[in-house]
């Protein structure tokens, strides 16, 4: 589940989608500052589509809202062709119906457009490694908003087949926490849940954590509201 740059140690790999061009220039000068490699940039859904096929990046930070094909619909189309690719979509305000629209497409996470050099920068690191949510207390926040309350019943038949350790994990990666907090919290070393983690995405068939996170709160393995 991690990319070939962040296991070789090539530079990642990105693109930069933006109906604004200004937007696009600033994100890809700091991206090349901290040696990404920028493969190009796109203006809408459907240049995207077709420069994620042709050049394979690593990451794509994708708008939302532009002409001809919005950033949800672009997601889509992206993570279903496969390949690899983690999308990270880029928004205004971070408790967004779109975004949670764009999660449940795929996206691997979000990051406002408003965020700092450094931020950008450790996200995309973080979505290209496969290791954690980007923002992950927001993109659960968010979940908690939006998804829709379950039917009362029995756990899908692949959560209900889980171990009880891998449930209590799946649970916490859910909730936001990351791989060094899950550990704190199971007395697990930080390799070990990275292992769990990993047989996690094997036996639901999710490409990353967001996608056990959308699992999690929609089957009603985690509740929204629910505290430890």
């Amino acid at each position: 589940m991690t990319s070939a740059a962040a296991t070789a140690g090539d530079p990642i790999r990105v693109i930069v989608v933006d109906d604004q061009e200004l937007v696009r220039m600033g994100f890809r000068l700091i991206l090349e500052r901290a040696g990404f490699e920028v493969l190009g940039e796109a203006a809408d859904g459907l240049e995207a589509v077709t420069l994620v096929e042709q050049t394979r990046p690593d990451v794509v930070l994708m708008d939302i809202r532009m002409p001809r094909l919005d950033g949800i619909e672009a997601t889509r189309r992206i993570v279903a062709a496969g390949g690899g690719p983690r999308v990270v979509v880029l928004t205004t305000f971070d408790l967004d119906d779109y975004v949670y629209s764009a999660i449940l497409a795929g996206a691997s996470g979000f990051l406002l457009k408003d965020v700092s050099p450094d931020d950008l920068v450790h996200g995309v690191r973080v979505v290209a490694r496969g290791e954690a949510m980007v923002a992950p207390a927001v993109t659960s926040r968010l979940l908690a908003q939006f998804v829709r309350r379950p039917p009362a019943g029995q756990l899908p038949a692949a959560l209900a087949a889980l171990t009880e350790r891998e449930t209590a994990v799946a649970r916490l990666v859910a909730r936001g926490l990351s791989n060094a907090e899950i550990g704190a919290r199971l007395y697990l070393s930080e390799a070990t849940v990275k292992t769990y983690v990993s047989r996690l995405l094997t036996k639901l068939d999710l490409r990353d954590r967001v996608q056990v996170a959308v699992l999690a709160y929609e089957s009603g393995l985690v509740q929204v509201g629910e505290v430890d």
